[in-house]
């Protein structure tokens, strides 16, 4: 019987892409920030079955993938923005790109092991409905915001 060593995962989340980082392997990927991508991740995830996924709070954008992954119950954890700075200033890590930042947050993940938080079965569910709403909400947002910049 073969040992899988723990894997500790980081994911660094932007507007449009989630950059993903591996640990131990360091193997990285980006995918589209968007209900497709963050259904693939969430899949790809339950296969490597990680010890611990973190992310950072980024002021709502990581709602929708906290979601999934707790609804296919993965182990994940948002942390506060300084604590992942101040982790990787210690070392003196101060390059700044999407990877970098994805990989500094699966190390975090793998030194630090933030505890998880577990959402309760009635939160998993009431974030359906408001899914649903979000979506609508967005789409009529874009529609506004295409409206206003046309001439």
């Amino acid at each position: 019987m073969t040992h899988n060593p723990e894997c500790f995962v980081g994911i660094d989340i932007s507007k449009n892409t989630l950059d993903v980082a591996l640990l131990p392997s360091r193997q990285c990927w980006q995918v589209v920030h968007d209900e497709k991508g963050i259904e693939a991740l969430a899949g790809r995830l339950q296969q490597l079955n990680p010890t611990l996924v973190v992310m950072e709070a980024t002021g709502g954008l990581e709602t929708q993938l906290v979601t999934a992954l707790a609804t296919n119950r993965l182990p994940a954890v948002v942390i506060n923005p300084r604590q992942a700075r101040n982790f990787a200033k210690a070392p003196g890590k101060l390059a700044k790109t999407d990877t970098i930042d994805a990989l500094i947050l699966a190390e975090f993940a793998q030194k630090v092991r933030p505890a998880i938080r577990p959402i309760k079965d009635e939160q998993l569910h009431e974030p359906g409905a408001l899914n649903t709403r979000r979506k609508q909400l967005v789409a009529m947002l874009a529609a506004e915001k295409n409206r206003l910049q046309r001439p």
